[in-house]
């Protein structure tokens, strides 16, 4: 439980400085709901999708946010988070992820 707790507690503060100040934005989008944050994926022409936050914890996504992290750092280019990877793995991860 504790190690589930950290990685969700270190997943909640990449997503806290990716999208810090951005509250006043018009990147605010209110058909999020409550659980979930909007995500983009896809090499150049990029998807976006809605996820529940429980996936921020699964180590296979974290390891996304990793990646994402190493190659945008916090300015994402799409205003949210963007996750370099293609669309079809990403499914595919949810859809498992769905499953567990």
């Amino acid at each position: 439980m504790g190690i589930q707790l950290t990685g969700l507690a270190q997943a909640k503060q990449k997503l806290q400085r990716t999208l810090l100040g951005r509250i006043g934005n018009a990147m605010v989008t209110s058909n999020v709901p409550k659980g979930h944050v909007a995500v983009y994926v896809g090499e150049g022409n990029r998807k976006r999708f809605v996820i529940p936050i429980s996936y921020l914890n699964h180590p296979l996504f974290q390891d996304l946010l990793n990646r994402a992290e190493e190659e945008f750092g916090f300015n994402h280019p799409m205003g949210g988070i963007t996750i370099p990877c293609s669309e079809e793995y990403f499914i595919s991860l949810t859809t498992s992820l769905n499953c567990s």
